[in-house]
């Protein structure tokens, strides 16, 4: 068998199997690319495609001295994905007519690549299905507990702090506010962007599985944490200043300076994983 070097071809059965995933997952995939650009919970989908080519190219030397050994297992593969698109079009669910497609490219790569190939692309490929946005059923289920999660923990800290203020479900009441922890305070649009992100940061600088399972468990608890210390200075400050403190500029700062400090505190932990190894 020749190396995938010497297979000028699979160039252009790529490019070939390229163009009618785009004849027909172009109604499909418009929609999702306009929500990342719309909702900012997957506004991280934009960077996923690039990542898991770059996560591609850092194997480039491996990929080109790989046998191509074309595998029919990938037939399973490719059927699956076949169905899963059949059956989201038929209940109208986006997210698995979306992620049908990520299955459908491992079936075709391990169908006429071989496993040795589909091997060392399994992380680039599975890294895809973080750009499909979860369905909002799902996305709601999680975002309630979180957010009384982070309410709970916010009211005891203020408490601790001396702040008066009394909690109703996801109801913050204070002496001269009343204030609401959103969905984008629960934290799950951090843990959603950290773990793309993480999940990238892990694969590319960590070899070792250890190190990468820390990593990638650890968005939860970093998000959460932010997204605390976030409703903490809101209600200090709004408690203080008025609703002035809880909307507006900044009320989209404290957002933006929240997920910069998950992203250091992310970095951190990585270059402490670092020093212990």
């Amino acid at each position: 068998m020749e190396s995938l070097k010497n297979r000028k071809e699979i160039l252009g059965w790529s490019l070939l199997l390229l163009a009618v995933l785009g004849m027909v997952y172009w109604p499909i995939v418009v929609p999702m690319v306009k929500q990342w650009a719309r909702d900012e919970n997957y506004s991280h989908g934009f960077l996923v495609p690039l990542i898991s080519l770059y996560m591609a190219y850092l194997s480039r030397d491996k990929l080109l001295e790989a046998e191509v050994r074309p595998s029919n297992s990938g037939l399973v593969l490719i059927g699956l994905g076949l169905v899963m698109l059949l059956l989201g079009w038929l209940g109208t669910e986006y997210f698995t007519m979306r992620s049908s497609m990520v299955v459908i490219i491992a079936g075709a790569v391990l169908f006429t690549m071989g496993r040795e190939i589909f091997k060392i692309l399994s992380i680039p490929l599975a890294y895809l299905l973080l750009m499909v946005p979860i369905p909002y059923i799902v996305y709601d289920a999680a975002a309630f507990p979180l957010k009384l999660f982070v309410t709970k923990v916010s009211v005891l800290v203020m408490k601790a702090l001396g702040v008066v203020v009394l909690q109703e479900g996801n109801i913050l009441m204070f002496p001269n506010i009343t204030l609401e922890v959103a969905d984008a305070c629960s934290g799950l649009r951090s843990i959603m962007s950290l773990l793309a992100l993480g999940t990238a940061y892990a694969f590319v600088f960590f070899p070792r599985t250890r190190d990468r399972i820390i990593l990638i468990l650890s968005t939860l608890p970093i998000a959460v944490f932010t997204n605390c210390l976030r409703v903490i200075a809101t209600g200090i400050l709004a408690q203080y200043f008025g609703a002035a403190a809880a909307e507006g500029f900044f009320h989209e700062f404290a957002g933006l300076f929240v997920f910069a400090g998950a992203v250091v505190m992310f970095l951190a932990l990585g270059a402490l994983l670092k020093r212990w190894s």
